[in-house]
C-alpha cells in the first residue's frame, strides 16, 4: 500500500486512515488500544480524531477519544513516530454548550481547543489540525440550504488562518485542513493564505460515500484546481452500506444491537436515519451482491479508487471490522458496475447529503 502525499503539505500517508469517533463511547479503552495496535500492524499510518469525540457526542465523552489515544501513546512511546496524527477544533457549538462557553469560535478558542488537544493526546505537536465545521453558518450534517439570514459569523477567516498559523509557529501544528466545507470556503482560505503568507489547507474531510455524493457536483473541481486532498469519511454510510440494516431496518426489535444507528435516536434523527438513504442503501447493497462482492467491500471500492480521494477515513469498532476494512483495498469495480451504481444515483440521488 503506497503512501499518498496531503496536498501540498509533506504529509506522506496511508490511502486508509483509522477514524477513532467510536473511542469512548462504543469502544471502550483497552478494545480501543487493541485497534490501534493492530492497524499499525497492518501499515496504516495515519489517525484521525477530533477534540469533540466521541460521537454521538455528549458532555460526558467530550474528549475522551483524544485521552484514550494519549494514553496509547504513553504506552507505546515509539507509536507517535510512526503516525500522521489528525485531530480537529470544534466549530461554533450550536447545542453543544460544553465545547466552549461562549459559542463561537474565535482565534483564541483555536489556540485554547489546540493546547488542550495536546494536552490529552500527549504529543507535542498535531500533524493535521482541521477546523471540524466552518464558523460561518453553512449547511452541514445533513441540512440543505444556505440562509443568509442566520449568518452569526464574528471571526472572520483570515482572523482563523493568522491563529492557525500562530501554532504552526510556535510549533504545536504542522499543517491544516478543513471538514464540513463548501467550495467557497475552501477557495477563500486557499486565497487569503496565499494573499497573506499564513498556512496553506492541505486537506478537506467531508462525506463521501454511495448514497452521499454531493461533493461531486462542484467541490471536487475546487479541491483539484486547489490541489487540496479529500479524505472522506463515512464511506459505509453510518453503516447502512454493510447491509446490516437490509433486512431489519435502523430501529425496532430486529436492528442489530450496538449498531450505532440502531443504539443512538440523535443519528437517527440525522441524515442516516433518512428513511430514502436506507432505500438507495438496499439498491446498492442488492448491486454488490449481484457482481459477487459484499456490500462493505463495494462501498469500500467505490471510495479507495476514486480519483477525488487521497486517504479514506475507516471507522470501525472491533479488530474483526478493522481487518475486513483493510483487506478490502485492491478491490476493483468493473466498468459496467459503475454505470449501474451512477443509474443508481440519477434515480435516487444523494439521500445522505
Amino acid at each position: 500500500m503506497k503512501t499518498v502525499r496531503l496536498g501540498q503539505s509533506d504529509l506522506d500517508v496511508t490511502p486508509i486512515c483509522l477514524g477513532t469517533m467510536t473511542f469512548g463511547e462504543q469502544v471502550d479503552e483497552a478494545t480501543a488500544h487493541s485497534i490501534l495496535d493492530r492497524a499499525l500492524e497492518r501499515g496504516i499510518n495515519f489517525l484521525d480524531t477530533a477534540e469533540m469525540y466521541s460521537v454521538p457526542a455528549r458532555e460526558a465523552t467530550y474528549g475522551a477519544t483524544e485521552t484514550i489515544i494519549g494514553n496509547w501513546f504513553a504506552k507505546n512511546p515509539s507509536a507517535r513516530g510512526k503516525v500522521v496524527l489528525a485531530t480537529k477544533v470544534a466549530g461554533p457549538s450550536r447545542g453543544m454548550p460544553w465545547v466552549r462557553e461562549g459559542g463561537g469560535m474565535t482565534a483564541q478558542d483555536i489556540v485554547n481547543s489546540c493546547n488542550a488537544s495536546l494536552k490529552r493526546l500527549k504529543t507535542d505537536v498535531i500533524d493535521l489540525y482541521q477546523i471540524h465545521w466552518p464558523e460561518r453558518h453553512v449547511p452541514s450534517f445533513g441540512n440543505l440550504y444556505y440562509n443568509p439570514s442566520l449568518e452569526k459569523s464574528a471571526t472572520s477567516i483570515l482572523e482563523q488562518l493568522q491563529a492557525l498559523d500562530s501554532l504552526v509557529k510556535a510549533g504545536k501544528i504542522r499543517h491544516i485542513g478543513l471538514s464540513n466545507e463548501t467550495p467557497y470556503g475552501v477557495h477563500e482560505f486557499v486565497r487569503l493564505a496565499e494573499q497573506h503568507n499564513l498556512p496553506r489547507v492541505a486537506t478537506v474531510q467531508n462525506v463521501y460515500c454511495l448514497i452521499s455524493r454531493a461533493l461531486e457536483n462542484g467541490l471536487d473541481e475546487t479541491m483539484h484546481r486547489l490541489n487540496v486532498s479529500l479524505i472522506p469519511y463515512s464511506p459505509l454510510g453510518f453503516g447502512l452500506l454493510t447491509g446490516k440494516y437490509d433486512q431489519s431496518g435502523t430501529e425496532g426489535p430486529d436492528a442489530p444491537k450496538g449498531a450505532r444507528i440502531a443504539t443512538y435516536e440523535s443519528v437517527r434523527k440525522q441524515r442516516w436515519g433518512r428513511p430514502e438513504a436506507l432505500a438507495a442503501a438496499r439498491r446498492y447493497n442488492a448491486l454488490a451482491r449481484e457482481h459477487g462482492l459484499t456490500p462493505t467491500q463495494m462501498a469500500l471500492a467505490f471510495c479507495y479508487t476514486k480519483w477525488q480521494v487521497a486517504s479514506t477515513i475507516i471507522g470501525v469498532t472491533s479488530i474483526a471490522q478493522l481487518d475486513e476494512d483493510i483487506d478490502a483495498w485492491g478491490t476493483t469495480l468493473p466498468a459496467g458496475l459503475l454505470e449501474k451504481i451512477d443509474r443508481v444515483r440519477l434515480e435516487m440521488r444523494d439521500p445522505a447529503n
